[in-house]
């Protein structure tokens, strides 16, 4: 049993990655249903949270059906991060998880996210502020380095270890690589083998199947693995990968049917959460990948991503499987 401090989180836990803008509440709900054991917030401005901005408090929105789930945080002033990891922990998440992974420009050349790794003693410093500052367990998800001649992350791992986190995930790139290339898991595999290493690993990067998930698992002798773009309009991946580990055997593609229950789960989650005309304009972003390998879709997609009306878009999505048969089909998670 994989333990992150008290919380237990399963046998070889699939995690959610926390993907701005895509791993919302709505979005984690579809994800939950269908097999993911832990999932985190988007990531939220430590600024953000300190001056009440109404965008980063909404990220603290968690639900009693997506526990276990995490809070994570960024920033580059240690000051502001360890009063946000307050604010984090009075939301009642199970876990605060510190974001030290952020490629993104305005993020990481600012020595927040990923910029941080070009400062290992602050990362430290930030990082042990923050275990004492909360009494929830303090995660963190970081990069393998700033670029190729940076990585030390061995010894990112065992510093941050001897801050006081209870896990850590590694997504096997650089930040100079971006999203971009292939990730690297064999310094993964090298932090989780180090002998003083005593809390669960989990890699992240170019998970995409069931197959390529179990051939990981062995290779790499991770804790548990994180799943981010491969989820996005494929929530199912979860339940495929626990149904191969268990079985050796594929469960087939989702039909258009489920296709269209899952969306309209979706749907409903998003106005519930954000109202009817918020709600209905943050899901358009999510019909192509749900959609994704039908032929001749675009007339159809152009409909859903231009329609204000719940009833409307309901019954356009019920429309699908009728207009599609399973011959029109080539999808590919």
């Amino acid at each position: 049993m994989v333990r992150i401090g008290h919380l237990e989180v399963g046998e070889f836990p699939l995690l959610l990655a926390p993907m701005e803008d895509v791993s919302d509440p709505p979005f984690r709900a579809v994800c939950k249903e269908n097999g993911a054991d832990l999932m985190y917030t988007e990531f939220i401005s430590a600024e953000g949270l300190i001056r009440d901005a109404a965008k980063s408090l909404q990220k603290l929105d968690i639900y009693d059906y997506e526990r276990p789930i995490g809070i994570q945080i960024f920033g580059e002033k240690i000051d502001s991060m360890r009063e946000a990891a307050s604010k984090a922990e009075a939301a009642q998440p199970e876990l605060v998880d510190i974001n030290y992974g952020c490629p993104v420009k305005k993020v990481a050349c600012k020595g927040a996210g990923a910029g941080i790794l070009l400062d290992i003693p602050k990362m430290e410093t930030m990082t042990r502020e923050i275990v004492q500052q909360v009494s929830l367990p303090v995660t963190v998800k970081t990069r393998l380095g700033w670029d190729d001649n940076t990585i030390k992350i061995t010894e990112v791992a065992l510093r941050l270890q001897d801050a006081g986190i209870k896990a850590l995930t590694i997504h096997g790139r650089t930040r100079q690589q971006m999203y971009k290339g292939t990730a690297n898991w064999d310094f993964i595999r090298e932090v989780k083998q180090h002998p003083d290493i005593e809390i669960p690993i989990f890699g992240n990067g170019d998970i995409s199947s069931p197959e390529n998930a179990l051939e990981y698992k062995n290779r790499f002798g991770v804790d548990g693995i994180m799943i981010g773009r491969a989820s996005i309009g494929y929530p199912w991946i979860f339940n495929e990968i626990k149904h191969f580990f268990a079985t050796g055997e594929l469960l087939p593609s989702p039909t258009l049917e489920e296709r269209v229950d899952v969306v309209k789960k979706h749907l409903k989650f998003s106005i519930e959460w954000k109202g009817e005309k918020t709600g209905i304009f943050e899901m358009r972003r999510h019909y192509t990948n749900y959609f994704k390998g039908i032929n001749n879709f675009k007339p159809v997609r152009m409909k859903l991503v231009t329609t204000d009306n719940y009833n409307e878009l309901s019954d356009l999505l019920d429309e699908v499987p009728l207009k599609y048969g399973p011959e029109s089909m080539v999808f590919q998670p």
